[in-house]
């Protein structure tokens, strides 16, 4: 077993004698808290085979099969809903018949998920479930409130009340019903106690946790701790960055998203793609080309979406139970997303559409837009308008079951018409036309739900930015930019941008044609640090402003 994964030093002791079991039973732990919950159940059930009367190993198996932050029980399709909750709920009846021999705490741990899968069958309304599970670990923790994985444990149950809805970020205060100040309770006490800042559930949680608040930079320290604490546990790997991002460590992004992919590599030459596992592959993906985005690395952008599109094939795609396409093919798209942020029009001209246009639908949409955005930018007006054309269509084509995590493809897709829109009346002469529909896009894109990436790749602003400054508004465009880098209490915390090379360049600009040269200066540091970075010219937040001409040397489609 030396040559299994490196998932770090956390166990837990429980009550076997069998060496191998203990040791499974930790694997199978360590990928819950990091998420990989087919793995954890093929070591839980290793653990089981080692020793077939170790209860709490039943308990893991039902716990990891279950709901979860990224996964709650609506994710669940119909028949992979039913198959689950007779499997769970036939191994909790294993793990109670076996709980005489138990410790107390996994007797109780036991318990409490009889609460959590009260039924073989599904109820019509499963957040009851949640609630009880919730209500029954919170006896569990009151019992055994030092216990590390506990805390961890009854955390998660309240998280799982309102996943990705625990804060109002508009307002920084917690969302309705949620449980967010008692998870903060919960969490600082655990890290405040001997061990709890080497443990990796408790870190994990605290940055989701966090994330989502008025002050997400507070839990840098647990990001930190975290980084190279589970080495092959990519997701582990990459849950720092979720705090990076939103503190402007575009570099830290790509670097910890880097070491997470690579653990993610080992996975799947071990387990191959045909798992929910690739979800996360993807994710760590996604956010690494996020980073690269905003710090204006197009050959990293690049590589990334090679990345992700060998990750997703269409064999995986053609999964029905669950329905893979509804959860990844939006990711597919991302390659438009790169090249609409570098100027690259002829290459997006040159991209073909998809064969198979149903299962590519988001795909498909998402070309036709940035085709659009390619014949607006270069003059070719009745291209554009036929592209818009076709993009209404494609948008009607595609499911309202396909989702980029926490969006729907549709949400997402209403900002690319808006954006498009805008590009079309703004380049045809209806100027103010233009401006009013990509405030439009600005509205969609600050009201998406919370995620990360958030769910449209490209600031909206940063077009907007741009061609205000192209007409010489230059007071709107500072406040635009301002808002974006989250220098002003405008736009939600997660909206805020820091230190994004294009709002940078875009602000630097105003504040110096409107003569505030002490702000210019400052910003001007700033400035320098992210344009020392990016590996293409930055001339302006955005490529379809095109009253600037380009650099010495620019390789942009103008140019070359």
């Amino acid at each position: 077993m030396s040559d299994y994964f490196d998932l770090g030093d956390y166990g837990r002791r429980v009550s076997t004698r069998s060496d191998e079991a203990q040791t499974w039973f930790d694997r199978g732990l360590m990928w819950t808290f990091a998420f990989n919950h087919e793995e954890a159940v093929t070591c839980f059930r290793a653990a089981l085979k080692a020793d077939p009367r170790l209860a709490i190993a039943w308990w893991g198996i039902a716990y990891a099969m279950g709901p979860n932050y990224n996964k709650p029980w609506e994710a669940f399709d119909d028949a992979e809903l039913g198959s689950t909750v007779t499997q769970v709920f036939a191994a909790v009846a294993s793990a109670t018949e076996l709980s005489d021999g138990a410790s107390p705490v996994e007797a109780a741990l036991i318990t409490a998920l009889r609460a959590r899968y009260p039924a073989p069958e599904a109820a019509d309304d499963l957040g009851v479930w949640n609630v009880g599970y919730a209500e029954a670990m919170g006896e569990v923790y009151r019992r055994f409130a030092d216990d590390l994985d506990v805390a961890v444990l009854y955390a998660d149950a309240l998280m799982n009340l309102t996943p990705w809805q625990l804060w109002d970020v508009f307002t920084g205060k917690p969302a309705p019903g949620s449980r967010a100040v008692e998870i903060k309770e919960v969490l600082d006490r655990a890290l405040a106690q001997p061990g709890g800042h080497d443990h990796p559930g408790i870190l994990h949680l605290y940055i989701h946790l966090m994330e989502m608040s008025g002050t997400p930079e507070s839990a840098l320290p647990a990001a930190n701790r975290l980084r190279g604490l589970v080495p092959d546990g990519g997701h582990l790997e990459h849950m720092p960055t979720h705090i990076d991002v939103l503190v402007g460590d575009y570099q830290r992004v790509i670097s910890s998203n880097t070491d997470a992919i690579m653990a993610d590599h080992r996975y799947v030459d071990h387990a191959g793609p045909m798992n929910f596992y690739t979800l996360y592959r993807c994710h760590d993906l996604h956010f690494r080309l996020y980073g690269a985005l905003f710090a204006g690395q197009r050959a990293v952008a690049l590589e990334t979406v090679d990345l992700i599109e060998a990750a997703v094939p269409e064999k995986l795609l053609r999964v029905t139970s669950p329905p893979m396409a509804d959860w990844a093919e939006g990711f597919i798209a991302m390659r438009v997303h790169v090249l609409v942020r570098f100027g690259r029009w002829e290459d997006i001209l040159a991209l073909p559409l998809p064969d198979d246009q149903d299962l590519y639908c988001t795909t498909t949409a998402m070309l036709h837009y940035a085709r659009g955005i390619s014949f607006a930018v270069t003059g070719d007006h009745d291209s554009a308008a036929a592209e818009r054309e076709l993009f209404s269509a494609a948008v009607d084509r595609v499911k309202d079951t396909r989702m980029l995590f926490n969006n729907t493809c549709l949400d997402i897709l209403g900002i690319a018409g808006a954006m498009l829109d805008g590009e079309l009346a703004y380049r045809s002469g209806d100027v103010e036309g233009g401006f009013t529909a990509l405030r439009r896009a600005i509205e969609l894109d600050d009201t998406l739900p919370y995620d990360e990436p958030w769910g449209w790749m490209q600031p909206t602003r940063h077009a907007y930015g741009a061609l205000l400054l192209e007409q010489g508004r230059v007071e709107e465009a500072e406040a635009v930019y301002r808002a974006d880098l989250g220098l002003d209490p405008t736009v939600p915390r997660s909206q805020h941008h820091p230190n994004n090379v294009w709002a940078l360049h875009g602000y630097h600009e105003c504040l110096t044609r409107l003569g505030k040269d002490d702000a210019a200066a400052i910003i001007g540091q700033q400035l320098k640090l992210a344009v020392a970075q990016a590996d293409v010219p930055i001339v302006s937040s955005c490529f379809c402003r095109l009253d600037l001409g380009c650099l010495p040397g620019c390789d942009c489609d103008h140019c070359r």
